[in-house]
This record gives structure tokens, sequence and C-alpha cells, in this order.
């Protein structure tokens, strides 16, 4: 029988950056790097994750600007957040890159551009303006899912793991699918501690989906590597900010 899905099979980002390689190619390329207080780079310094993503764009008449949100997850388990805005000051022209500590200051640097004031500007993410509009189905592939959902619950080391209900569910997979959502393998900060978040989505036989949220770290007293296994990100987010607290 078909499963209605498209099938592909998962590949790992290739060369991911570290946390501190992220923040040097940030600073390298904006022009006001130096405005940037001493405080910040400090609690930069030893990031341990990075997660970056585009917020908003305008183009119009051959100008254009975007702008980013480059985020850190800090030893103490708090992220912080600059703001990058990318722009052109002549159409076709070479675009300039600065960074900012909060929105405001995004907002006061985006009111001087010489950007015309009749085409508004789209707000990431999309979904929140075009709720009617489905998101992306998952690309599955097909290939032993249900013990690899066994697997995954089997190396999990949290004691909060998803319990027998989700694994006898997940013993009806026909498909799954692997995608990182934060972090980057086999990269770490200057603590020496890496984080990555996965997720597993899995096609189960009824024809309804499934996610697990797996933590890969080092952040264990021995600078081991763990695996912990949550029900939602929501839950896998918060148990890498403790995590990332815990580190002395």
């Amino acid at each position: 029988m078909s499963v209605p899905y498209e099938t592909a099979a998962y590949e790992p980002p290739e060369s991911p950056e570290s946390p501190e390689e992220h923040l040097m190619r940030l600073l390298g390329r904006a022009l006001n790097s130096f405005e940037l207080p001493d405080e910040t780079i400090r609690r930069l310094d030893c990031a341990l994750a990075y997660d970056g993503s585009l917020h908003s764009a305008h183009h119009s008449a051959g100008l254009h600007r975007e702008t980013y949100r480059h985020t850190w997850l800090l030893v103490d388990g708090t992220a912080l957040t600059l703001w990058e805005l990318v722009h052109n000051t002549v159409p076709g022209g070479e675009p300039q890159h600065e960074v900012y500590i909060d929105e405001e200051e995004l907002r006061t640097a985006t009111t001087g551009l010489a950007l015309p004031p009749d085409t508004p500007d789209f707000e990431l993410p999309v979904q929140v303006q075009l709720a009617a509009v489905p998101a992306p189905r998952h690309t599955y592939v097909i290939d032993g899912s249900a013990d690899h959902a066994r697997r995954l619950l089997r190396r999990a080391e949290n004691t909060d793991r998803p319990g027998a209900d989700v694994a006898a569910l997940l013993t009806t997979a026909s498909a799954h699918q692997i995608t990182q959502a934060f972090g980057g393998p086999g990269r770490t900060g200057r603590a020496g501690i890496g984080f990555s978040l996965y997720e597993h989505a899995f096609l189960l036989g009824d024809g309804g989906e499934l996610s697990l949220w797996e933590v890969e770290h080092t952040a264990t007293p021995d600078g081991r590597h763990m695996c912990e296994v949550y029900a939602s990100e929501d839950a896998a987010r918060r148990a890498m900010e403790r995590r990332a607290a815990q580190v002395t």
C-alpha cells in the first residue's frame, strides 16, 4: 500500500559552525559592531548553542531591507538575542550590515532608511499572518520507522521521557523524518559544551503523525555525550536551558 507522502532520506547539515563562529561572522560584517556593549560580548563569549532566522523583509523599487534574529544559549541557561539589519542605500547597491541589541534600536535604525512607504513589510513566521495556509507536510522516509522509534526511546536517559502509551503508538509507525531544530553536531562553544535538538516525526498506521524531540548534549559532569527525549519541543528546549544552567 502506498503512503501519501513524499519520501526522502535525511541528510545532516554539512560543516556546522560553532556558536563562537556565528558571532565572529556577525561582528565581522556589521559596520557598527564596535557600538555593542562590552558586557554583551563577554556574555556571548562562552555561548553553548546558536539559532538564527529571518525576522522580516521589505523589497521595493530595487531597494531592500531584511532583519534577522540571532539567538545564543548561554552557560547560565538564559538566551541572548542580537538583531541584524541588512539593507542597500541605492538600487542594486552592495548590502550593508548593522547589528543591534534590542528591537527598539532596530526600529529606530529602520525608520531612517529610504524605502517607499507604500509597500508593507511582511513579518515572519508567515503562518501568523496567513493562518489559513496549512503548514508544510513532513517529507518521510520508509525505513524501519517503528524500530527507529524503539531505539530512540531506549537510548533516552531522562526519567521524564515519553512512556509506554507513546511507545505503543509508535509500534505502528510506517515512515519517519529527522530534522535538526537547533545547534550543530560535533561543534561546541568555548565552554566545551555542545547542544543539538532534533525532531523525529513519525507517520502512524492510522495516518496520524507524532513527533518526539531529541536533545543531544555534553553538559554532563564528565563531559560524556547524553541523549534525552521529550514529547514536545517546548519541553525539550526547557531541558536544554536547565542543563546549560547546571554547567559550572
